[in-house]
């Protein structure tokens, strides 16, 4: 049985139209979108009392790289850049997306230079676990923010997210394979 992941939210799909997102770009953003409702669900079962906005992280998710959509010459829709986080963010502000949500097309790749709200942090996780890329750095973050909320001992917190991360990241062969289909 193959990997069937949840679809896009209804906006991001409206927007992906829209600016003719390419398939293998839509399939990045189904796939971190599917990563995120499973994130934002494990957190709420772990830690019942986190406050954060889990529909802001999974909009996040669905829409953080549609700055790609205009970086078509710029080969980042299969390397490396960062040109469309400088382009994203306003790009769907022009498209109706309220800055609130609009910002994590800049801030999914700002984790490492500049301090964000855990939101942000999981937006960017997201965009890591869905392959199964772990990055020590930035989930140092995450647990620093859940233990500093929720007054839960960072072991504790490591040890949960860990667990977590570990589940999430275990398909990330199969979305690999989902998204090379949409090549």
């Amino acid at each position: 049985m193959s990997y069937e992941p949840r679809p896009l939210p209804e906006e991001v799909q409206r927007l992906c139209t829209k600016l003719d997102a390419p398939p293998r770009l839509v399939a990045h953003l189904i796939l971190v979108h599917d990563v995120s409702v499973d994130l934002v669900e494990g957190l709420r079962q772990r830690f019942p009392d986190l406050d954060f906005d889990q529909e802001a992280v999974c909009f996040g998710a669905g829409s953080h790289d549609l700055g790609k959509a205009l970086e078509r010459n710029r080969n980042e829709l299969t390397g490396p850049g960062s040109k469309h986080e400088e382009d994203g963010p306003a790009l769907l502000e022009e498209h109706g997306v309220e800055p609130r949500l609009a910002r994590f097309a800049g801030t999914h790749g700002a984790w490492s230079r500049q301090e964000l709200p855990i939101e942000d942090l999981l937006v960017a996780l997201c965009d890591c676990i869905w392959k199964g890329q772990r990055l020590e750095e930035l989930e140092k973050q995450v647990i620093n923010k859940i233990t500093e909320q929720t007054g839960i001992e960072q072991w504790e917190v490591f040890s949960e997210i860990d667990a977590l991360l570990e589940e999430i990241g275990s398909q990330g062969d199969e979305r690999l394979a989902f998204q090379r289909r949409g090549e």
